[in-house]
């Protein structure tokens, strides 16, 4: 009996916890969408997926770019967990061009910003800007070692839920 009460307690308290997710769940889904930048017009498609009882999404994506200006054709895919950890959201990203990009994540009611700490490299910043329920404007920027704040849209494009 004394572990059902506890089982039940314990539930009851998860139940009442919020959700420190809630600011991105509008992301949850799959997405697709073309765009462009230096790399090139190419296209791609992305997906947030909640995992572990809702406590991580997992963002998973792709993006292609047709050979041009005697650069070859490219395939760019990347992983990215998002978490709460310390009160803070944070991320987790990993490419197969072999990055491993450390994301601080904020979210506001319309744009949801993953920026990498200021270091001696170059700093990051994707960003997720809701345009309508069902369309999302994203930003990949860079900063040149240095200059921490002075970000560049490398690339960017439009995407649509699926």
């Amino acid at each position: 009996m004394k572990r059902l009460a506890l089982s039940f307690l314990c539930g009851t308290l998860a139940a009442q916890t919020p959700d420190p997710l809630a600011p991105l769940r509008s992301l949850a889904g799959a997405w697709v969408g073309e765009g462009g930048g230096d790399p090139g017009q190419g296209e791609g498609a992305f997906t947030f997926t909640s995992r572990l009882g809702g406590r991580v999404l997992v963002r998973e994506s792709w993006s292609a770019y047709p050979a041009q200006g005697g650069r070859p054709a490219f395939r760019h895919e990347d992983l990215m967990t998002v978490y709460a950890e310390g009160g803070a959201l944070k991320a987790l990203y990993w490419d197969n061009e072999g990055h491993t990009i450390p994301y601080e994540v904020a979210a506001g009611p319309d744009r949801i910003t993953f920026t990498s700490p200021a270091g001696q490299g170059p700093r990051f910043r994707l960003t997720y800007r809701l345009t309508a329920p069902d369309r999302v404007h994203v930003a990949f920027a860079i900063a040149p070692p240095g200059q921490p704040e002075a970000f560049r849209v490398y690339v960017e494009g439009d995407s649509r839920r699926r």
